[in-house]
């Protein structure tokens, strides 16, 4: 049973945030919504779980009320009913106990994703695009909106990079598990032979940073303009648009080219820059991590993978899970369902946090 105490707690604690997010003063303060937004979202959505469980475990109570006061068919419904109750209960607390573990507080966060061609030539540019299309369907699926950042088209289709914003609730704590070496085995639409092709594409998943969490000084930024082109060479439009970004402290280079303004495009590169620069400065404060990213994303090589996407034989292979949760099927993946993938990703890791890893 979960400590009554711990869930007053977070009661008192959800009507105090609740409380400070009504105040003027807060409202007016883009930090302090920034610190108490996603704490209001995370405790709402912990509320809900606690009433639920809060009015099942009242419902028991009342009927183990009425299987000792009743008798005959009244106190055999009674005790029908609590059969039910009680096969709730377990669920209801293995929920709120998952909900309990400490969350990253950047979880609540929009996600700047960035996904990459790797090794296979025009084959991982294609999928690339798949990779882009599958994130679509699945944003759409949770309501999420998607802006497109920046795009460099790949010369048979699909793309040689592509980053774009997905802005909707825990969008970062969401996808922050796509992170990785996505591998493709299937026949390629130029393969005359139809021998089945290997290719990679790598896939980043940044939280989006708010000015307020990130200071970019206008010394420490080199800006260059030059003509959007698109695949082929061609000609996008007729003036210096496209925008190029490179911080000179950490070597970073941002580049955005798919608004037709010049002011467009650097608000967006900034965008992604600021991410960027946010995400190194998590890195360094979490040490142990410090690697996480790059040890994630390696070159985009082929063995540094985490999913397997085996056309072939219509599965989809995640290599950090076991069991039943590591096998999926193809299309439903292509389709975007990736909430059977993404949840064993979670438990996975709230059960290693749990036992202290």
């Amino acid at each position: 049973m979960i400590d009554p105490q711990t869930l007053d707690d977070i009661q008192a604690r959800y009507d105090e945030v609740n409380a400070l997010m009504a105040q003027p003063e807060v409202a007016t303060d883009p930090a302090r919504l920034a610190e108490l937004g996603p704490e209001q979202a995370n405790l709402s959505t912990l509320m809900g779980v606690i009433r639920r469980y809060r009015a099942v475990l009242q419902e028991r109570e009342d009927l183990c009320g009425l299987v000792e006061s009743e008798e005959g068919e009244m106190a055999d419904l009674a005790a029908m009913e609590l059969e039910g109750i009680e096969e709730q209960i377990p669920a209801l607390e293995a929920e709120l106990e998952t909900l309990l573990i400490p969350k990253d507080p950047e979880d609540a966060r929009n996600a700047i994703v960035e996904i990459r061609a790797g090794t296979g030539g025009d084959e991982a540019g294609l999928f690339a695009g798949d990779l882009f299309d599958l994130y679509q369907r699945f944003a759409a699926d949770k309501g999420w909106r998607v802006e497109i950042m920046d795009t460099s088209p790949g010369a048979a289709g699909g793309f040689k990079e592509i980053t774009f914003a997905l802005k909707g609730a825990d969008a970062f704590g969401t996808m922050k598990y796509e992170s990785g070496v996505h591998r493709v085995q299937r026949v390629p639409q130029t393969e005359s032979q139809g021998r089945i092709h290997t290719s990679a594409a790598s896939v980043a998943v940044l939280p989006e940073a708010e000015e307020v969490d990130v200071e970019i000084h206008a010394n420490d930024l080199e800006i260059d303009v030059y003509r959007s082109s698109g695949p082929g060479g061609q000609s996008v439009n007729t003036t210096d648009s496209a925008v190029r970004i490179t911080h000179k402290p950490t070597g970073l280079v941002v580049t955005c080219q798919d608004e037709k303004s010049q002011h467009k495009n650097k608000d967006k590169a900034l965008r992604v820059l600021r991410s960027r620069l946010y995400q190194l400065e998590r890195e360094r404060l979490h040490a142990e991590r410090a690697d996480a990213r790059r040890a994630m994303i390696g070159s985009g090589d082929r063995s540094a993978k985490i999913r397997t996407y085996n056309w072939p034989q219509g599965r989809v292979t995640d290599h950090r899970l076991d069991g039943d949760d590591k096998n999926h099927a193809l299309q439903n993946i292509l389709a975007g369902d990736l909430d059977g993938i993404i949840t064993a990703l979670r438990v996975a890791d709230h059960a290693e946090r749990m036992a202290g890893g």
